[in-house]
């Protein structure tokens, strides 16, 4: 089995890869990403082997290089995407090229490819800021130009349903530690914090709701699916609805003395919880390890 991935050298990609390579039914897995993050821990550690693994470094908005790697590939992963953060209103332009019409133009491609099986890491963000629960049985109301823009995505991906496996996992927001770390997304932002300055800054009341992953759930999970028995469609993974106060309160289970610093506490910020999906296999979201245990593991993995 040949594998592409878009965006493999990125957070969610490096630990995908890491999992896909141990796969005895796997024979090369192709890490197509322009390096756009300037992230290159993804070359540094580990122990992929060298007669599994190729990198290409390429834009997935350069076409005629894209479906020259795509020749003879049986699964794809779309992963890449700009991101800044999940909620995030800035560079709308960017946001709306690279998720949406980037993803247009790999939706293009596979529909002339002899790609069997479509993997589209969305977003839970493509339900917006409502403060309720919601899930997949509602049609999303993005309210982010990240969130519109992933959900636009969606819709070109969809349109390979009738010839091909097409899934797409709707990720809360990814944690944890990774050989290729992002340090925006709350919890890991938190961790740094917490770790080396033993302080974190609040915004608004704290009270407002997100939905969590771990990234070791997700990319278990991502890597399973082409030989698993779970059908194509849509798919919210999420294991953990917590509020940014409640993220704080597991980080001073770890760190007793962290300071928590509460800015511009008038704020009354918009929040969003996730039904867990009862169609995912619950070994993915159940069971395992505590947020504190997550966060323990992590706390090992900085260098001093």
């Amino acid at each position: 089995m040949r594998i592409l991935i878009t965006g493999g050298a990125g957070y969610v990609g490096t630990e995908l890869t890491h999992h896909l390579a141990k796969n005895p039914d796997v024979d090369e897995i192709i890490i197509y990403d322009n390096l756009s993050r300037k992230n290159y821990n993804f070359f540094l550690e580990g122990d992929l082997p060298d007669q599994k693994v190729t990198f290409v470094e390429a834009d997935i908005l350069d076409t005629r290089r894209l479906k020259k790697w795509l020749d003879g590939v049986d699964v794809v992963y779309h992963l890449a995407a700009f991101v800044l953060t999940p909620f995030s209103n800035e560079k709308p332009h960017q946001f709306e090229q690279v998720n949406h019409w980037g993803t247009a133009e790999v939706s293009y491609l596979l529909e002339e490819s002899s790609v069997s099986k479509v993997v589209y890491l969305s977003s839970a963000s493509v339900y917006g800021l409502h403060n309720k629960i919601t899930g997949k049985s509602e049609e999303p109301v993005p309210t982010s130009h990240y969130g519109i823009s992933k959900y636009h995505g969606e819709k070109m991906i969809r349109r390979l349903q009738a010839e091909k496996d097409v899934y797409i996992i709707r990720s809360g927001n990814v944690y944890g530690y990774s050989r290729s770390m992002r340090f925006d997304s709350v919890i890991n932002k938190f961790m740094f914090y917490a770790h080396y300055r033993n302080r974190v800054s609040v915004y608004g009341q704290g009270n407002q709701q997100r939905p969590f992953i771990h990234i070791n759930r997700l990319s278990h999970f991502l890597s399973d699916l082409p030989a698993s028995a779970v059908k194509p469609g849509v798919y919210d993974f999420v294991n953990r609805n917590m509020s940014i106060d409640q993220v704080v309160e597991g980080l001073k289970k770890v760190y007793p003395d962290l300071e928590t610093l509460y800015i511009s506490q008038n704020l009354v910020l918009d929040g969003v919880q996730i039904k867990l999906d009862d169609d995912v296999p619950q070994q993915y979201l159940q069971a395992g390890n505590t947020f504190e245990d997550e966060l323990n593991k992590f706390k090992e993995a900085f260098s001093f």
